[in-house]
């Protein structure tokens, strides 16, 4: 399995992440183009810096001075008239929105009210966008991160002056490991844990890979402590064979419709959880109810069940750790006669392996041509017997 590590020693930014990507090898020429589809006053360059007496690259945004603030359907639809891919166009949405969505909490208004404020200036909209672009171009299938150092001290923002992390990027860092740090200043930005948090499925340690590529993103200022450096480094990971370690999460239900349950699934999935489903139980009193299991990473644990008590309105979780057996697994893409289709294999042992298209791309394909759903598996199913059999 590929694998894009994010070392954030000197904490994370957009535009340090953008050069990242760039010094790992991914096309600039790639990533200027869909800059300038966006539309916007700006050149985007990429300087070759030192930061603590090391090379690393420089993402250049020159962009006049603005004074007015964004909303999120202007962010649409400057992403809308763009020529990014609909994978791309996808992510740097989900980016934003996931902005959107922690400046609308903090702040206590509905997302379209929210002002973008800074993150919603040329520059910051140019590292989102072009991010978007080279964190897909960059073909890993998993991105992993260090713990975040969220710098200490005081930071000026739109509202005055706030403490660190500022509360925005405090809510973006919910359920993330956070590292100590001597450095005083803002070292990791609104923008760069919202880039983060949107892609990177596991925070903690460098896992043991083949490094093929190390990305060196420079932050802008020089920092007399150390390097204000975000490293990537990109290579593979052997799929362990065996076995691991996950948490279950558990809590019954018999007081609440059936479209929060569903809503609530629906968030527990896209705040990382493995797994989450429902299995209908009798409780006391002869009450029909349902229980939630939520299978989930160790690290994954305080935000989930942060979520479980906000969504229920339960007054417990019962948790415990289960080991899993699970096949060795690889990537794969194959192509149909209807478009390409991403998908895994398993294996055990000297088994043949199984293939299993992606879902997504399955239903993309079904929606955009009309068809049944089963006749894109099927056609992915048949492209890959040819294929191995070639």
């Amino acid at each position: 399995m590929r694998v894009g590590y994010f070392d954030c020693f000197s904490g994370v930014a957009g535009d340090m992440t953008l050069a990242a990507l760039i010094d790992a090898g991914v096309d600039r020429r790639a990533i200027q183009e869909a800059v300038a589809s966006l539309g916007l006053p700006c050149e985007l360059t990429f300087e070759t810096v030192k930061r603590g007496g090391f090379r690393a690259t420089y993402a250049k945004v020159v962009a006049p001075h603005e004074h007015a603030h964004r909303h999120w359907h202007h962010i649409e639809a400057i992403l809308d008239k763009s020529v990014l891919t609909p994978r791309q166009k996808d992510l740097a949405r989900r980016i934003f929105l996931k902005l959107g969505e922690a400046e609308a909490k903090v702040h206590g208004v509905e997302l379209a009210k929210i002002h973008f404020h800074e993150v919603g200036a040329v520059d910051s909209i140019v590292d989102i966008a072009g991010s978007a672009v080279g964190l897909d171009l960059l073909g890993v299938d998993r991105f992993e991160a260090s713990p975040l150092p969220p710098g200490r001290g005081w930071v000026k923002a739109a509202h005055g002056r706030m403490p660190l992390p500022a509360p925005g990027t405090a809510e973006l860092l919910r359920g993330v490991p956070l590292a100590e740090s001597m450095v005083e200043g803002e070292l990791t930005t609104p923008t760069g844990a919202a880039i983060l948090t949107t892609v990177v499925e596991r925070f903690g340690p460098l896992p043991p890979m083949t490094i093929e590529a190390i990305g060196l993103g420079a932050g802008t200022r020089e920092l007399p402590e150390q390097a204000n450096i975000l490293r990537l480094f990109v290579g593979t990971v052997e799929l362990p064979a065996a076995s691991d370690r996950v948490w279950v999460l558990e809590t019954n239900l018999d007081d609440l419709p059936g479209e929060v349950v569903g809503y609530t699934m629906t968030q527990l999935m896209e705040a990382g959880a493995l797994d989450a489903y429902l299995t209908p139980i009798q409780m006391k009193k002869n009450r029909p109810g349902v229980m939630v299991s939520v299978l989930c990473d160790e690290s994954r644990i305080p935000a989930l069940e942060d979520l479980l008590f906000r969504e229920t309105a339960t007054l417990g979780i019962r948790r415990y750790p289960v080991s899993r057996h699970k096949l060795k697994r690889q990537a794969v893409e194959v192509d149909t006669p209807l478009g390409r289709v991403r998908g895994k294999l398993g294996w055990l042992g000297e088994r043949p392996p199984t293939f299993s298209p992606e879902y997504d791309d399955c239903a993309r394909i079904a929606a955009a041509q009309g068809i049944p759903l089963r006749e894109v598996y099927d056609a992915a199913h048949a492209a890959y017997a040819r294929q191995g059999r070639g």
